[in-house]
């Protein structure tokens, strides 16, 4: 039998609904840069579902370019960002935000998220020591939607995060490139709404999430990142054929197809879940999205990672591994099936 691969969310190619468009207006000839017509669509629907009319949207190609463009454009060359230490930012982009100049504050992480009491405490230390001028300044936050553990925010969370944000004079900036399974869990009372409403910035993932490559970038106040444009230019993170970008996200927000994408990883998902638990398998970090996570005794991860595509994700300790299963909006219910037959 072939193997099973559960690698990762980004295995596949792109929606069919994406490819068909992107086929039929091919030899179209429109402006650069994210100035067509495209790109403004997408935009006006990005804002629509938003509840932000006056929201500035841009489309960047991958998400680690979206964290360090967006973070080194809010933050001043003296400024950091606070992260839970399991962070994207934090463990999984080569340091790439500290290579632009920024310091990252890790925190403690509560199955994947940061305590809004501990963020105010970090805010209130820095402000406190007599030596903080000669110190890197906390000044924004940085949270992922899933966290790197496929766990979800609920909306009181989001609204306490971002009250402590604001009363220290900071930005909240979420990281959304597996936004859709996040929007598409049931077990989420967060909308794209609240993310407006609550954040700074934020960018709709697509890469991961049925496009073919792309990040939507959305600073739902206007002017909060004063000539982005130029600075992404600056950052080689200006795509010149932008209208790629646009389609693709144009086609995700038609008709509700971003929010069904994630649905259905997520739904498969729990039908992994579900029979892991059934066979004894140890399933952790609570996540309630497209990943899931078990924690395996050395020889088991071995022997199914050589039938199976899975990722290695840790070492808990000496004897175990803990490994990811992942399933994207592209994954059949057969292959499914086939899992669950092989665990």
């Amino acid at each position: 039998m072939a193997q099973l691969d559960f690698f990762s969310d980004y295995m596949e190619g792109a929606a069919p609904e994406i490819l068909e468009r992107l086929v039929a207006t091919n030899f179209e000839k429109t402006p650069g840069y994210g100035t067509d017509v495209y790109c403004a669509s997408a935009a006006s629907k990005i804002r629509a579902v938003c509840g932000a009319p006056d929201a500035e949207v841009f489309f960047l190609a991958g998400g680690t370019q979206t964290n360090k463009t967006v973070i080194s454009a809010l933050l001043k060359p003296w400024e950091g960002v606070i992260a839970a230490h399991t962070g994207h930012i934090s463990v999984h982009e080569a340091g790439a935000i500290e290579n632009g100049g920024h310091k990252v504050f890790e925190l403690p992480e509560h199955l994947g998220k940061l305590d809004p009491e501990e963020v105010e405490k970090a805010f209130a230390a820095y402000e406190a020591d007599g030596n903080r001028d000669h110190m890197p300044a906390p000044a924004l936050v940085y949270i992922s939607h899933p966290t790197e553990t496929g766990t979800l925010y609920t909306k009181a969370e989001l609204e306490r995060l971002a009250a402590v944000v604001r009363r220290r004079g900071a930005k909240l900036y979420l990281d959304g490139a597996r936004l859709g399974y996040a929007l598409g869990s049931g077990q989420t009372d967060v909308t794209l709404a609240d993310i407006a409403r609550t954040c700074d910035a934020f960018y709709i993932g697509g890469t991961k999430v049925g496009a073919l490559f792309g990040e939507a970038v959305v600073f739902p106040k206007p002017g909060t990142a004063p000539h982005f444009f130029t600075f992404m230019k600056q950052q080689g993170a200006l795509t010149a054929k932008g209208r790629i970008l646009g389609l693709q996200f144009d086609t995700l927000f038609t008709d509700g197809l971003y929010e069904r994408l994630g649905r259905h990883a997520d739904r498969l998902a729990d039908k992994i879940r579900a029979a892991l638990e059934e066979k004894g398998y140890e399933v952790v970090f609570g996540s309630t999205t497209n990943q899931i996570f078990i924690r395996l005794d050395n020889a088991r991860w071995e022997e199914l990672s050589r039938r199976i595509g899975l990722s290695f994700w840790e070492k808990p300790d000496a004897e175990h591994t803990v490994a990811r299963i992942a399933t994207s909006w592209a994954t059949r219910e057969e292959d499914v099936d086939l899992l669950i037959a092989e665990l």
